[in-house]
């Protein structure tokens, strides 16, 4: 299943964006953002969210690669 970026459009999202978006907006949600776009959603930086997903992935969690 191919997933897009609902606000630019880039196509193929990657396993880890695709966990990030779930860990942040919630298991159930239907439209997905890119790493950029989901930076400017929340009001932070793409690092800090490149740092969460490493936090995510020492921690175990199973929606990170």
């Amino acid at each position: 299943m191919k997933i897009s970026c609902i606000i630019c459009g880039k196509e193929s999202l990657d396993k880890n964006t695709i966990g990030i978006n779930k860990k942040l907006l919630g298991e159930d949600i239907e439209h997905y953002y890119c790493i950029d776009c989901l930076a400017d959603y929340l009001e932070c930086t793409v690092q800090d969210i490149i740092d969460k997903i490493e936090q995510f992935k020492e921690e175990g969690c199973k929606l990170f690669e």
